[in-house]
């Protein structure tokens, strides 16, 4: 598998879990499930941190060129529950739309970026390590919505990679065809 296609796949489940959390009450996508956090206590909190850490790497670090200054906020301190679940899905919807086509242009997955741009000592990734990074990122944040969901009293979707893959059909094997026709 390659980055382009587990990218569609985290856009599938994402428009998936989207559609989940509208379908909420907002006062459970508001609601402190991780009190001793520093960051992050609710879902809307570790959505709009996904979207921020996406931004920052591709956006702002590969591409410079972030989104997040159209859709101001505190990314350290999210506090997302002052914002609408509209808008925070509006600035994702932004990033992944940036985000899909850049991996569209095919880019150099061996290029090197460095992780601190005004640091010339910084160390370096290539695209596909810093690109595999964010979409990990995304899946264990995904896994800790899923939990809270459930800690809310829902069930949350189905979001496995199996789901959105198109499995393949695996042929008889000539021998086994004969063992199956025996059997008959």
């Amino acid at each position: 598998m390659n980055v382009r296609e587990y990218y569609a796949y985290l856009t599938a489940a994402r428009e998936q879990l989207w559609n989940f959390l509208r379908a909420l009450p907002p006062e459970d996508l508001d609601r402190d499930l991780i009190e001793p956090g520093d960051r992050f206590h609710c879902i809307k909190d570790l959505l709009l941190h996904v979207t921020d850490f996406e931004d920052h790497w591709i956006h702002s670090i590969v591409l410079g060129d972030g989104v997040q200054g159209q859709f101001p906020h505190d990314w350290v301190q999210p506090q997302a529950a002052q914002y609408d679940l509209g808008w925070i899905l509006a600035y994702s919807r932004e990033v992944t739309r940036r985000t899909a086509a850049f991996l569209d242009g095919q880019p150099d997955l061996g290029r090197l970026v460095k992780l601190v741009q005004d640091d010339p000592a910084s160390d370096t990734v290539t695209l596909d390590q810093l690109l595999w990074n964010v979409m990990t990122h995304e899946v264990r944040h995904t896994a800790q919505i899923a939990l809270m969901i459930r800690q809310l009293g829902h069930t949350p979707p189905w979001l496995d990679y199996m789901r959105f893959a198109r499995p393949q059909s695996t042929p008889i094997q000539s021998d086994e065809a004969d063992d199956t026709e025996d059997e008959l």
